[in-house]
């Protein structure tokens, strides 16, 4: 195959794509330059139907080099990469749902889609890009699929508006990250974050994203015009009409009245059944019972579609804006440090949080990022949540991404570091499941951290809404936006969009969608409604609690601040940890020290983190003449006595300052381990301390405090 380069810009940067280089033996693969930004696309389809299965067996992973960045894994045991990353798990989710709606959802064949990233800049992140690679690979690679698509990031500066495609520093200073994918007229892939942008300018960001993935798609074509695509001669099975016919005039009323009448979920489930072995015991044939099983669930779409466009017809008979009833608590958990439990409809989640101290932040260690973040939400989806039997282990992709979207929706109300040293972990437990679990557990969070005495800056609720379209063609000829979806709204609706934040504005936006995607005309729409039941269920909150507690749980930790002059955290952390070391023993406290000098003490006994401090501050008191001190005779001389006034810091009481008159021998005034008051006189040039004696006979020690607070008192 020959080497092929193609060339655009896009964000002001140039964009150069390369095809017939690498991974020769991939159906098709290209690679991706932006920046120093390098990703390397593949796609390999099997050449046989995967027998036995009821879904397209699409496969899409992201990988992640650490030599990529120039880095070797920190563990000092594998240096190797293993388990993806959680980053790297919503970067191959992110191009997950941006190409899967396009595919036919009766192919059999398997698809793996593999994202590498081989270089990476530090500036430019190879997650938009990576689905820009995925289309080109895609359409040259002769699996039978309608792309282009493509992707752009949308940040915000407050001086500059708008960026199209912001670098990592630039995203340090942006109050909006929004992704935003799709053919060239339309949208199907939304994911943001923000700092309560409003409906509007949500909109607007996403009408300008859309601008650019035109001009990504348009060069797009003219790759797949250029390049060599090949031709698998695969195509998607059509629908079996004889048999659709057969399957209508069984099915008759019948799942009319159990969609809108039966008022039971799993009698859809039964009827689907009879149907199967209706089929299977007239037609003998397992390709048939495969064919109805399809068939039904297009029957079910369709009647759901109808019942919503042309009679306004919920399959549970709410209005189209209607949100479900909605059970409110907080406070069950007797010991934890905060809970809410938040049900709407039979949707339950209980969120349960948990403090603790600064240095249990977690460290992550990706290509892209090495550091901490300090607070978490940990999302569980057990088998029995939608009453199935499974296997309980360790958290997969849904996981991780339904509960990264709580955690950005969240994030942008905790308070800072210096307002509240905390580490935060929500933990949420979905009980029951329904419909929407991610957004019932954003307004589980902000129950459970309102519970648990953390001062938010305003509470956030979420809400999953949904849509129905008449033409795919034209999908702002005739379409529906629903609030609250579930069930078979849930299954069969064209859009799945999830809006949290505030009252004041979106703090986190996730929308997919399984048609070829929708206008901003129609998102407009959704997010309009979205900001309707967003207020409806922030009142409802808000009436069971209506600010965050004034003090923190009993049981959760006390955390004591001290700032420090930086040059004095060697002795605070003394030789080899030793004075550290020495402190956390005898006192149970734990101590987190920031290069700025600021000190987080944290205990679970207020005695003990109190006593840590004291100690701390003894260690790093800067004496100034006047001081007062009780010290302890250390060391004599025949010129002098030196005397420990502070933990580490001596000064030297002169012969002449013992007493006030003539003294011959200092062993006749003081002995070692005497305990004596002593007044600071001066401090030299040196920093050598130099103490009276005499000259405080008769005061009292007036050791000054450091700057100190409490905290979660």
């Amino acid at each position: 195959m020959d080497i092929k380069s193609f060339e655009t810009e896009i964000g002001g940067r140039k964009l150069k794509v390369e095809t017939g280089k690498l991974a020769l033996n991939a159906d098709a693969a290209v690679t991706v330059t932006y920046g120093d930004t390098v990703v390397l696309a593949t796609v390999v389809m099997s050449k046989n139907e995967r027998a036995g299965i009821d879904y397209f067996p699409l496969t899409v992973d992201f990988d992640e080099k650490f030599y990529a960045a120039g880095r070797i894994k920190g563990s000092r045991w594998v240096k190797r990469e293993g388990r993806p990353s959680d980053e790297s798990i919503l970067t191959g989710r992110l191009i997950d749902r941006t190409i899967r709606p396009l595919f036919n959802h009766r192919l059999r064949n398997e698809v793996q889609v593999v994202l590498t990233a081989l270089s990476f800049d530090g500036e430019n992140d190879p997650d938009v890009i990576s689905i820009t690679a995925a289309s080109a690979a895609l359409l040259l690679s002769g699996v039978p699929w309608p792309g282009p698509v493509a992707a752009v990031r949308i940040g915000r500066d407050k001086n500059r508006g708008l960026i199209v495609n912001p670098t990592y520093s630039q995203r340090q200073d942006s109050d909006l990250d929004l992704v935003v994918s799709g053919p060239e007229n339309l949208v199907n892939m939304i994911e943001a974050n923000s700092d309560e942008t409003t409906e509007a300018d949500i909109v607007a960001a996403v009408e300008l994203a859309q601008k650019e993935i035109k001009k990504l798609a348009d060069f797009q074509k003219e790759i797949a015009a250029t390049a060599t695509a090949k031709t698998s001669g695969i195509l998607a099975p059509k629908a079996n009409e004889a048999l659709r016919k057969e399957i209508k005039g069984w099915l008759g009323k019948r799942l009319e009245k159990t969609l809108y009448e039966s008022g039971n979920p799993e009698a859809l489930d039964q009827l689907k059944r009879e149907l199967t072995d209706w089929v299977g015991e007239n037609k003998k044939n397992a390709a048939d019972v495969a064919e109805a099983n399809l068939l039904f669930e297009e029957e079910l779409d369709d009647l759901v579609h109808i019942g919503i466009l042309k009679h306004n017809r919920r399959p549970d008979g709410r209005k189209l804006d209607e949100i479900r009833p909605l059970k409110i608590e907080v406070g069950l958990l007797p010991r934890t440090h905060g809970s809410g439990l938040f049900q709407r409809g039979h949707t339950q989640a209980l969120c349960v949080l948990t403090l603790g101290a600064p240095g249990l932040e977690q460290s992550i260690e990706t290509m892209e990022f090495v550091g901490t973040k300090r607070y978490l939400h940990h999302y569980n989806f057990p088998p029995f949540a939608p009453g199935e039997v499974g296997r309980i282990g360790f958290p997969g992709r849904r996981e991780i991404g339904h509960g990264a979207l709580a955690e950005r929706a969240i994030l942008p109300v905790i308070p800072t570091k210096e307002e509240f040293p905390y580490t935060i972990r929500v933990v949420t437990e979905i009980l029951s499941s329904r419909g929407s679990t991610s957004m019932a557990s954003v307004c589980g969070s902000t129950l459970a951290l309102m519970d648990a005495g953390v001062k938010i800056k305003k509470p956030v609720a979420g809400i999953a809404m949904g849509l129905f379209i008449e033409n795919n063609s034209d999908p702002e000829k005739n379409f529906a936006v629903i609030t609250d979806l579930q069930g078979p709204e849930d299954h069969h609706g064209d859009m799945d969009l999830k809006v949290a934040g505030t009252a004041e504005g979106i703090t986190a936006l996730q929308m997919d969608v399984k048609i070829s995607g929708l206008t901003p005309k129609i998102l407009a729409s959704a997010l309009a409604q979205a900001k309707k039941a967003r207020l409806e269920i922030l009142e409802s909150m808000l009436a069971v609690i209506k600010e965050s507690r004034p003090k923190l749980s009993p049981y959760a930790p006390k955390i004591l601040t001290l700032r420090i002059n930086p040059d004095k955290i060697r002795e605070v952390i003394g030789s080899g940890g030793k004075t550290i070391h020495q402190i956390t023993d005898q006192t149970g406290a734990t101590i987190d020290i920031e290069d700025d000098g600021l000190i987080f003490i944290t205990s679970e006994n207020q005695e003990s983190a109190e006593k840590a401090l004291q100690w701390i501050k003894n260690i790093t008191h800067e004496v100034v003449p006047g001081e007062v001190f009780e010290g302890r005779v250390v060391r004599i001389l025949n010129f002098g006595a030196f005397v420990e006034i502070l933990p580490g810091q001596q000064g030297m009481v002169h012969i002449s300052e013992l007493a006030p008159y003539r003294v011959n021998r200092v062993e006749d005034v003081v002995k070692i381990g005497d305990s004596v008051t002593v007044v600071v006189k001066n401090i030299d040039s040196e920093g050598r301390i130099n103490l009276s004696l005499k000259d405080a006979s008769g005061r009292n020690s007036n050791n000054q405090d450091t700057d100190s607070k409490q905290v979660g008192i």
